[in-house]
């Protein structure tokens, strides 16, 4: 049922969504006069690496400067690129991903090897099942750049503030998983870029319903400021991405 879902939205996904896509593709195209999308490498269901679609936000070699994860004061960040990521419209190409089967609408967030590669072995239960566009993490940290505004290392911030309960949320998600769910998480997903106020109340019932534990709750209220803590699995904070 569920794939059967994945393949119906996002192929009717991707042709109302086509319009402000084409639109898109054709100022990425003029800002540059290069290819509008951006191939990223990512690991999968069973740790197997797919290649995902995404309209291209930054400047053309981004990828080669070794930093993976993205503040919104990036300067790889194009000027097309900043409403992409405001809208997430950088997200919509991977409807590509789930109608091939890649991916599923909803799903723990695929990450690059590197950061795989540093997975506990609680966290590799999140490679289980199929990545997907959305899920609990996307409305909670939808403001992933602005978390890391400024940081000095953002690959390493990512792994202290934002990882430890972006894996939390995952594998919340794969144990409490069902369709009445994952559609409630695409429609909050929704209605998180009009007000994410709203999709985090309730994201918090939800998890409360689940019975997580109270810190995990506390932390997705996203009412105060982020602070380092280990990921699920260890009882250290991450100091180093090396291995």
């Amino acid at each position: 049922m569920k794939r059967l879902i994945d393949i119906a939205l996002s192929f009717f996904g991707l042709l109302a969504l086509s319009p402000i896509l084409l639109i898109f593709m054709f100022l990425i195209f003029l800002q540059d006069k290069h290819s509008p999308f951006f191939i990223a490498l990512r690991v999968g269901k069973g740790g197997v690496p797919f290649k995902m679609i995404k309209l291209r936000s930054m400047v053309i070699n981004a990828d080669k400067s070794g930093v993976d994860s993205t503040s919104v004061n990036d300067m790889r960040i194009t000027k097309v690129g900043h409403m992409i990521r405001r809208y997430k419209l950088d997200e919509l190409m991977q409807l590509w991903n789930v109608l091939i089967g890649d991916m599923s609408l909803v799903g723990p967030r695929p990450n690059v090897q590197r950061d795989i590669d540093l997975y506990t072995e609680q966290e590799r239960v999140l490679l289980t099942v199929k990545p997907g566009i959305t899920d609990i993490s996307s409305i909670v940290f939808s403001d992933e750049g602005d978390i890391l505004e400024g940081k000095n290392d953002p690959d390493l911030a990512y792994n202290q503030l934002i990882r430890p309960w972006k894996s939390r949320l995952g594998l919340i998600y794969i144990e409490n998983h069902s369709i009445f769910l994952d559609i409630e998480l695409i429609f909050y997903t929704i209605i998180a870029i009009a007000s994410k106020e709203k999709a985090l109340k309730w994201v918090v019932k939800k998890l409360k319903e689940f019975r997580v534990d109270e810190k995990v709750v506390s932390v997705s209220i996203r009412n105060s400021e982020l602070v380092a803590f280990p990921p699920p699995g260890m009882d250290v904070i991450v100091t180093s991405r090396n291995i």
